[in-house]
Order: structure tokens, then C-alpha cells, then sequence
């Protein structure tokens, strides 16, 4: 399912204009952006939390070549899945 069939399914199950939907999806993913960006976390209970997680800086090997390679820390988001989406899955 891409955005735009995201769209569709909250408009049809919220039973809401098409437009609304959209701009509801899209509140959403920005305000949890906007989170993780501050370095904060999104705990959606039953669904799962959306966490930032820093990666330490470390030595890879290009595939090509076999030299060394420095790779940067970084910071990632990183999602954990709940029970509740778990056990609808399973």
C-alpha cells in the first residue's frame, strides 16, 4: 500500500472527504517526524513506538574494492512494534 491508497482507506473507513483524509495522513507522519526530529519518541499503545536511536560510528569495506571505509555516526528512527499489531498479524 503506497500514501495515496493510505489516503483512500482513511477516507472510506473515517467515512471522510478524500482531501480531509490527506491532510489528516499527512498531520500525522509530520507530527511524528517533528518528534523524532527533537529527539523525543511516539508511543502509540497497542500499535507500536516510534524511537530515535543512535548508530555508532564504525569501519565498513567497500564491496568493490576491499578498501576501508569510515562510516559516520548517525542517528536513526527506529519503529518497535506492538503486541496489539503483533497479534493481528500473527
Amino acid at each position: 500500500m503506497n500514501k495515496n491508497e493510505l489516503v483512500s482507506a482513511v477516507a472510506e473507513a473515517a467515512n471522510i472527504a478524500k482531501g480531509d483524509a490527506q491532510s489528516a495522513v499527512e498531520a500525522v507522519f509530520s507530527v511524528i517526524t517533528g518528534e523524532l526530529k527533537k529527539g523525543g519518541d511516539v508511543r502509540l499503545v497497542g500499535f507500536g513506538n516510534f524511537t530515535v536511536s543512535k548508530r555508532a560510528a564504525s569501519t565498513g569495506r567497500n564491496p568493490q574494492t576491499g578498501a576501508e571505509v569510515q562510516i559516520p555516526a548517525r542517528t536513526v528512527p527506529k519503529f518497535s512494534a506492538g503486541k496489539g499489531l503483533k497479534d493481528a498479524v500473527n
